[in-house]
């Protein structure tokens, strides 16, 4: 795709958010629109951090992960070996893997499948949701949707569930687990969990499609397992670089199931392209939208960012066609 239909295509749309394009390494594009603050004219460049929704799912897959090689959890450890009494409706033969794979069939707490817009009011008191078991109350009392490993059952629910799951195998938070196990290992020093009701000067404030109102009232105040983690799009590339430099890369990356609904297929928190092996990462909700791209034969990155739900999805869809 010639670069200046990047252009065109930003200008037709009133694209906000950033776009590069990384070539073995070496940045082939990069360019920054719109505005990070609409109140205060604030623009948005390279560096501008976004938040990633549910793109932060495979860095909690990571981090799962990292806890089974040390054996604090198995693919096979049950969800309830964990959960104790806590959310009696998951089913005791739901496991790790399961989770990860969104084969669980636990009732979402946000469930993408229903009637759901990204502009609805549907988290309830958002502030409150500051660490990992405050989200019990909100995953609670969520009937059982389908029987563990019968389909592919989209869930964010299931990641939050992983992330307490991460905390009571190892003692810590999930945020600091993904802090030295994710961030720290790729340098991904422009990457972390920024409060919403708190943002610094150098993040962009997600708006709501078609206003000028934030998402501060949408979104837990600070990101969990099911994503939500503020990044730019160097620091993507950075971590592209470094997943494909592991061992034990393949686990994350094999197809593990066909999701034709989205043309796609899935592995362990990452989409996969249907026919490439091109590894994907993308994300979607009130004020964010996200897709990063992996092609590991030729090194290429390609990073959409963007703060409304709509602003990525013209590009990415040019680009990585």
């Amino acid at each position: 795709m010639p670069l200046e239909d990047i252009e065109k295509i930003a200008e037709d749309t009133g694209f906000s958010g950033v776009v590069q394009i990384d070539r073995a390494g070496e940045v082939e594009f990069a360019k920054a629109y719109g505005l990070a603050n609409r109140a205060y004219r604030v623009p948005n460049t390279v560096d501008t951090r976004f938040g990633i929704a549910s793109g932060g799912k495979g860095f909690t897959a990571l981090t799962v992960l990292s806890l089974v090689h040390e054996g604090a959890l198995g693919l096979d450890t049950t969800a309830r070996s964990l959960l104790g009494d806590d959310l009696p409706l998951i089913a005791d033969d739901v496991t790790v893997e399961h989770l990860l794979t969104h084969t669980s069939g636990i009732g979402d707490y946000l469930d993408e499948e229903g009637d759901w817009e990204a502009n609805d009011y549907v988290m309830g008191a958002v502030h409150e949701l500051t660490t990992t078991e405050s989200f019990l109350p909100r995953l609670d009392g969520i009937p059982t949707k389908f029987k563990a490993g019968e389909r592919f059952g989209y869930c964010n629910g299931g990641y939050v569930v992983l992330a307490l799951l991460a905390e009571r195998a190892s003692g810590q938070s999930y945020h600091d687990l993904v802090r030295e196990r994710v961030l720290r290992p790729a340098d991904m020093t422009r990457t972390d969990f920024l409060r919403s009701d708190e943002l610094p000067g150098d993040a962009a404030v997600g708006y709501l499609d078609g206003m000028d109102r934030s998402n501060v009232f949408h979104l837990p105040v600070v990101a969990n397992g099911d994503g939500g983690i503020h990044t730019t799009a160097g620091d993507m590339s950075k971590f592209w670089r470094t997943l494909f430099t592991r061992d034990d890369v393949d686990e994350f990356v094999r197809p593990r199931l066909d999701v034709p609904e989205e043309s796609l297929r899935y592995g362990l928190g990452f989409w996969l392209h249907q026919t490439s092996d091109t590894v994907i990462l993308a994300g979607y909700d009130a004020g964010a939208s996200f897709k990063s791209t992996h092609d590991p034969h030729t090194g290429t990155t390609i990073t959409v960012l963007s703060n409304t739900a709509p602003g990525a999805w013209p590009i990415a869809r040019a680009l990585m066609s």
